[in-house]
């Protein structure tokens, strides 16, 4: 009987091949599910903290009484947002890595900045990096050229802001070509100076062209525009005219000097009234000396100190005299009675008193050519006219 049946199921098995393979599909998933259940039981165990279940051997079956029971103890499964609003456990401790990293990125950095304000000059760049832990290149380690980072903002010009830019700069052009003309028009080549005895042509173009800008024709204008050069020994005042770019003339009014006499090592000069004026030790050309005045003491722009001032308009008039007949003269002599003697070279010209004193001194013009490296007395003290005889005596 038994084998009768096992026949028939034998060949009922056969004959249906279809029911067999329906079986065979509906394990097939089964199995499936439940291992899909059983990986989600792990996920959610792993979440909770629970420990993982052993997973049953696979020739090892388990009775249905069983399975049901499993089934039945199975929780149902969480939504979207609860899964993640519960992180697992790997990504809780790969943050808590990275935080770990991030801090001692800083600590690392902290220590370079004071190894840096503390190393001398002279150290490498291996000391001061030796603490530095080796890290990877996408961690969140403070950046030492923030500047490299910096981005400028752009600058958005509407219409007018770009007219008002491109007048700029068409001034600035202007003003570098305007300068650059003015420097190579405006170069003074050609100086003239007139009128200068007691400083040489050389110090009156220092006085004038020292400056910076002194070479330059305009500068010197703007300079001297209705003004003249005051405040200098010896001269009452200078002009600077500009004739053209490259060229000026400097034109100079020495003060009125009388004479000058010798004290004390140095040169003082005075004016027609026996005034002071200046003190120097140089001697300047074209003004006499006077001797045979008697005085104890010399005050600087105060009258000189003598028995009478009449003596003033004398020197005054001699010194005139000279000026316009054009007669050189050395020295000037006052004797007691205040008869003048006058020295050229080694001659003395014996002028006497102030009678006829034009007609003495356009006589001297005449004879003084004759007297050149001569030595002895001119006599035009007894002149009285045409007729008069002058006479000369050698000295011995």
């Amino acid at each position: 009987m038994s084998a009768k049946k096992a026949g028939i199921y034998a060949s009922s098995k056969s004959k249906n091949p279809s029911v067999s393979g329906r079986t065979q599909k509906n394990k097939k998933k089964k199995s499936q599910t439940s291992g899909k259940k059983k990986q989600l039981n792990d996920i959610l165990a792993d979440s909770k903290g629970a420990p993982k279940k052993a997973k049953p051997e696979a020739n090892s079956k388990m009775p249905s009484k069983a399975k049901k029971t499993v089934k039945s103890s199975k929780t149902p499964r969480p939504s979207k947002a609860a899964r993640a609003s519960k992180p697992s456990k790997a990504s809780n401790k790969s943050a808590e890595n990275i935080k770990e990293i991030k801090s001692e990125t800083l600590r690392s950095y902290e220590r370079q900045k004071k190894l840096e304000d503390t190393m001398p000059l002279g150290s490498t760049i291996s000391q001061l990096t030796s603490d530095l832990p080796i890290l990877g290149k996408n961690l969140d380690a403070p950046d030492r050229r923030p500047w490299k980072k910096l981005k400028l903002p752009k600058l958005k010009l509407d219409v007018t802001g770009k007219r008002l830019l491109i007048a700029v700069g068409l001034l600035v052009i202007i003003l570098a070509l305007a300068i650059l003309i003015v420097a190579r028009v405006f170069t003074v080549d050609t100086v003239t100076i007139e009128g200068n005895t007691h400083y040489t042509n050389e110090e009156i173009y220092d006085m004038v062209l020292g400056d910076r800008w002194g070479h330059n024709s305009l500068y010197l204008s703007m300079k001297y525009k209705n003004k003249d050069i005051e405040g200098i020994p010896f001269i009452q005042t200078m002009n600077v005219h500009i004739v053209d770019p490259s060229t000026i003339k400097i034109t100079v009014y020495e003060k009125a000097m009388a004479g000058f006499v010798e004290y004390m090592g140095r040169y003082f000069y005075f004016d027609k009234d026996g005034t002071v004026v200046e003190s120097s030790d140089k001697r300047t050309t074209g003004i006499p000396q006077v001797m045979g005045l008697k005085f104890d003491h010399i005050i600087l722009y105060e009258k000189l100190p003598v028995e009478s001032d009449e003596i003033f308009k004398q020197i005054l008039e001699i010194t005139q005299l000279l000026a316009k007949y054009d007669v050189e003269m050395d020295k000037v002599y006052f004797d007691s009675n205040y008869n003048m003697t006058l020295y050229f070279e080694e001659a003395r010209i014996k002028v006497g008193g102030f009678d006829n004193i034009d007609e003495k001194i356009i006589r001297l013009k005449d004879i003084l050519p004759e007297l050149k490296g001569k030595k002895g007395v001119l006599r035009l003290d007894n002149y009285s006219g045409k007729d008069s005889i002058i006479t000369f005596e050698v000295d011995n």
